[in-house]
């Protein structure tokens, strides 16, 4: 025990040798401030963005639009419900899928065009 004290004492007084000034709190923070600001404007903001383009683009989805899923199904949505689509795969093959798992829209339908 009186071993693992004597290390400490040794790493002490070689890290702070006497007469020498220690930065400020405010220099040691700069690094982690600046690392975190550039974490934020790299990854953080960008997936944000995206996240709220695929809202809206989840929000704007109708009858008729045609989709892909995350697993790479493709499909034409036939019925929009609160939490999920229905989506045709097939002839006479429809699934219902939930929101979140449209991952891009094919072909867009004009609103202003018949169905």
């Amino acid at each position: 025990m009186s071993s693992g004290l004597s290390v400490l004492q040794i790493l002490a007084q070689t890290a702070a040798p006497a007469g020498q000034p220690q930065p400020s709190a405010w220099v040691q923070l700069l690094p982690m401030v600046l690392l975190f600001g550039a974490m934020y404007f790299f990854l953080i903001a960008p997936q944000r963005k995206k996240q709220k383009e695929h809202e809206k683009m989840l929000k704007s989805l109708e009858s008729g639009d045609e989709i892909v899923t995350s697993g790479g199904i493709f499909g034409v949505i036939t019925n929009v419900k609160e939490d999920r689509f229905v989506v045709r795969v097939a002839e006479n093959t429809k699934i219902e899928l939930g929101k979140g798992f449209v991952q891009t829209v094919v072909r867009k339908v004009n609103s202003g065009e018949k169905k």
